[in-house]
Order: C-alpha cells, then sequence, then structure tokens
C-alpha cells in the first residue's frame, strides 16, 4: 500500500497518564505576547490592524482562571501607537499588562540614526514602556540603502543598547529561529511538512545569513554591552543544543533566555531539558508567545510541573511528542514570575502557590 506523507498520522497507543494542570502552580508572568497592532505574517507592526486582543475583559478571565498575573506585550511600538497601547492596556489595568517598545529599524540610512531613537527610546519609556522588543526581520529581513542586510550588531545601533542599559530596561531580542529552518528543505529536514506549509520561514540560501552567523552575532551584542539585560527569545533560538546556550550563559551574566514556544524542542530531551531548567533557573522566563489562551497555557504547565509522558504539545513543528521536566517549586516559581519581576521595572508579584 502506498502512503503519501500528508496522509500518515499515526495513532501512539502508548497509554500514558494526564495530570495537565488546570492552572499554574505560581502566579506567571508571561513575557512573550502580542498584544498590539502586530501581524505574526510579516512580523511587522501595522497600524491599520485591528487589536490582537479584541476583548480584554475576556483575556482578563482567562488569565485569572490559568493564574497569569501579568502579560507583557512586546508590540507596543512608538509614538503615537505605543500611546494609544498604554491606554488600551496599561492605564486601566496597571498591574495585568506591560508594555515594551520597538524601534523603525527601516529609517536606519537617516542621519544620526542610533541617536534619535536612542532618544525615542528615552521618550517611550518616559511615557511608560517598561522594556525594548526586537523582532527576527532585524537580522532577516531589513537592509540599509546600500542592501547591506541589517544586524542587532551593526555599530550604528550602540547608542540604543546603551540608552537600554542606562534606563534599566530590558531588551528582549528574537535572534534567529529554529536550526531546520536554515537547512535544505529535503527528505533530511526533520521539519519539512511544517516548512512545506510555511515556506516563508525557510531561511536556507537566498542570501539570507546561516544559523550560527546570527547566533554568534547576537551575543557578540551582548558582550559588547555587559551592562544592559538581554533577553534571548525562545531559548535564545538554539534549544535544540541546551550545552551551547548553557555556556553562553555561564559566560554572559547580563543574559536571560525565554523559554517561549520552544517545549517543541525542550520536551524531547526531557533529562537534558530539566538539568538545563533547574542549573539555570535564574535566568530562564516564562512566556507564550499568543494572546491568553487556556490550551496553550495549560500545555506549557503540563511540560513544566509534571512527569507525564509522550503527549501531544498543540503545534505540527515535527513528529514528535514531549515530556514534562515536573520542576521543583524553587526552580518553577523563579521561571513563572520571580526572574521577570526583577528584571522588568515596575513588575512585582508576592509568591504564592495554589
Amino acid at each position: 500500500m502506498e502512503l503519501l506523507l500528508r496522509d500518515f498520522e499515526p495513532r501512539a497507543t502508548l497509554v500514558t497518564k494526564d495530570t495537565t494542570p488546570e492552572r499554574a502552580r505560581f502566579p506567571v508572568i508571561d513575557v512573550n505576547n502580542q498584544l498590539g497592532k502586530f501581524n505574526y505574517l510579516t512580523f511587522r507592526l501595522d497600524p491599520n490592524q485591528e487589536w490582537n486582543v479584541k476583548d480584554i475583559p475576556a483575556a482578563l478571565a482567562i488569565m485569572d482562571e490559568m493564574n497569569v498575573r501579568c502579560v507583557v506585550n512586546l508590540s507596543g511600538g512608538w509614538g503615537d501607537m505605543l500611546q494609544q497601547n498604554l491606554e488600551r492596556y496599561k492605564y486601566p489595568y496597571p498591574d495585568r499588562f506591560c508594555i515594551f517598545t520597538n524601534i523603525d529599524w527601516e529609517k536606519v540610512d537617516e542621519p544620526n540614526f542610533g541617536e534619535k531613537w536612542a532618544k525615542e527610546l528615552e521618550k517611550s519609556v518616559k511615557a511608560g514602556a517598561q522594556g525594548l522588543k526586537v523582532y527576527k526581520t532585524l537580522g532577516l529581513r531589513f537592509r540599509d540603502a546600500r542592501g547591506q542586510l541589517l544586524t542587532p550588531s551593526d555599530a550604528r545601533f550602540d547608542p540604543i543598547w546603551e540608552t537600554a542599559g542606562e534606563l534599566k530596561i530590558p531588551v528582549l531580542i528574537h535572534c534567529s529561529d529554529p536550526v531546520s529552518f536554515f537547512e535544505p528543505l529535503d527528505a533530511y529536514n526533520e521539519r519539512y511538512e511544517e516548512l512545506v506549509g510555511r515556506p516563508d520561514w525557510l531561511f536556507y540560501g537566498k542570501d539570507f545569513p546561516g544559523f550560527m552567523d546570527l547566533i554568534e552575532r547576537f551575543l557578540k551584542l551582548v558582550e559588547n554591552h555587559p551592562g544592559t539585560n538581554f533577553i534571548g527569545a525562545h531559548i535564545m533560538s538554539y534549544a535544540e543544543n541546551l550545552s551551547f546556550v548553557s555556556q553562553a550563559l555561564k559566560r554572559y551574566p547580563n543574559l536571560y533566555v525565554d523559554m517561549t514556544e520552544r517545549i517543541a524542542e525542550l520536551g524531547r530531551q526531557p533529562y537534558s531539558a530539566r538539568k538545563f531548567l533547574i542549573e539555570h533557573a535564574d535566568r530562564v522566563l516564562f512566556g507564550s508567545d499568543y494572546p491568553p489562551n487556556k490550551n496553550i497555557y495549560r500545555t506549557n504547565f503540563r511540560f513544566l510541573e509534571t512527569d507525564d509522558e509522550y503527549f501531544e504539545y498543540g503545534r505540527n513543528q515535527g513528529r514528535w511528542r514531549i515530556y514534562g521536566v515536573f520542576l521543583p517549586d524553587e526552580a518553577l516559581s523563579k521561571i513563572y514570575f520571580k526572574n521577570a519581576s526583577r528584571l522588568i521595572p515596575g513588575v512585582n508579584l508576592q509568591e504564592q502557590s495554589t
């Protein structure tokens, strides 16, 4: 019998337990979310787009049910858009939402770009922004007038990073993407099916930089600005190699990572992931990447809190299932809220378990 790969949907015959938590064991700060006018297809802010959260009371109800005390909106924008985000989320709900600002990298060819946007960053923080978010388009998409691909380590941007350090706000950077996205789309690519469905996520060839080039440029940025705290989104975009990330965390005290949308990689290496998360519990933050969603939150809680085996994680990222890492309370509370509370100004939660 001939069977096409797209029609192959095997069903596991293992009988395993399901102890999915109804809500998080400790209060949660979700540090990686897009609540503003952010386009997930282009990874750009779009003032003409509708808000990613249309019903704020409904979102708050989900947060309350899940024990999520605060959500960080990374797509706050700047200027008028930032003000709109602040008025929509921060001002009416000061303890429930946190707003990060952004930079208009496409204006890089303007004179004194770095200095101008460093001042704009100061204005944004004065208005109420509590951090700076940098999307992967810086490093993968944006180019200057000479056609040069822009990367975070570009010297023209140094004033921005230095100002962030002076303002004592964290810089959360999505510096790359999964390793498979930079490999040929062939029979050996473990995320073939996913990439066939999203060919715009394939960065192999086509004048894109190599995977390790992006990682090394990011670490060079962290090294060059020791007074600024950087958060490498998605386990620094290298959850496939926890030993490498571990060494980076040991080398750079101003480096942190969030675990957003990487339970697929972490959960298929539960022994290594558990060791990594416990060893670096002071440097890992929780994130979901999507507006408040019960299923996404509970799947993340199941991964972190339980020893459940071989379960679905709700994504078509590869033909594998994941395992829980049953973290001890000390590590769990740090990842859920203590680290973010310490790192992001104006965010402070009291400890309590459920």
